[in-house]
């Protein structure tokens, strides 16, 4: 195995006592699920751990995770006593680059655990976003896309890194001017299940009326702004449509329906009218 700087680091593949290893603290993983460790589990039981544990000793006799840390946690519960370990003596520089890498190379991870793993990458490391995507096999702009999602509020973060958002959604809601629209809107996407096309529709409806306000000014802009978004989701809801809304002046309301052809805008008008017709009949 090469090392931090193409420096070889000194290794040594040891069974180790499951009890004698902590966890690193800076593992960028914060949420293991219990199926998918469960999962794991049987898999040790019959099959054994099939790749050591990346590990580097402590001055009190113990030992710290680098990387590894699902299989870790597998084995114990498993109910194994001992775990292979490749031990290596990393100082905390390089044991936190290789954890990080690491686990965003092999660990499936949400993309705000990913976020924060670049930032300190970054940060810490010194990595610049090519270097980071060199290393752990993607492009340097997904690199960027991810850490650019930690301006979102912890709200937001907590809400994608529970798998309700995704990266999509989380990506488009940084475009949103207002910090509070953010997350109105990521609430409505989670409950009317927007796509991410529909949300940025929406994030462009309330853009535009955020620009409208700055240049207005004042309460009632704010209330306008709130009012043409909520008849925006009414509307594109109710017709499964993309619905764009104006405020214009005397509280007056401009509805725009965006189709991606005119073939498309033809076929939706028939839709409504068969609807219209069908409903003049029952009367």
């Amino acid at each position: 195995m090469v090392g931090i700087g193409g420096m070889p680091p000194s290794q040594e593949l040891r069974e180790l006592p499951v009890a004698v290893i902590e966890p690193n603290p800076s593992q960028p993983r914060r949420y293991f699920d219990e199926g998918m460790l469960k999962e794991l589990a049987d898999s040790v039981s019959e099959r054994g751990v099939l790749q050591p544990v990346l590990v580097r000793p402590r001055d009190d006799d113990r030992y710290e995770l680098v990387a590894g840390e699902r299989r870790w946690r597998a084995v114990k519960i498993a109910g194994l006593k001992t775990i292979p370990a490749l031990v290596s003596l990393y100082d905390d520089a390089a044991a936190l680059e290789v954890a990080l890498i690491e686990n965003m190379a092999r660990e499936n991870l949400t993309p705000v655990e990913e976020a924060r793993a670049c930032d300190t990458l970054v940060k810490e490391c010194g990595l610049t976003h090519r270097q980071i995507g060199a290393r752990v096999g993607r492009h340097e702009k997904v690199v960027s896309d991810r850490i650019r999602l930690l301006g979102l509020s912890d709200d937001i973060l907590e809400l994608l890194d529970r798998g309700e958002l995704s990266a999509g959604h989380a990506k488009a809601l940084l475009t949103a001017k207002d910090p509070e629209v953010r997350r109105q809107l990521a609430r409505a996407a989670i409950e009317a299940g927007w796509t991410v096309r529909t949300l940025e529709a929406r994030i462009r409806e309330s853009n535009s009326t955020v620009s409208a306000q700055r240049q207005g000014g004042g309460e009632q802009g704010d209330e306008q702004d709130m009012t043409a978004l909520n008849v925006a989701r009414v509307w594109g809801d109710a017709l499964g449509a993309e619905v764009t809304v104006r405020n214009l002046p005397s509280r007056k309301l401009r509805v725009e329906l965006v189709f991606d052809s005119p073939e498309g805008a033809f076929a939706f008008g028939g839709l409504i009218g068969e609807k219209i017709a069908r409903g003049s009949k029952r009367r």
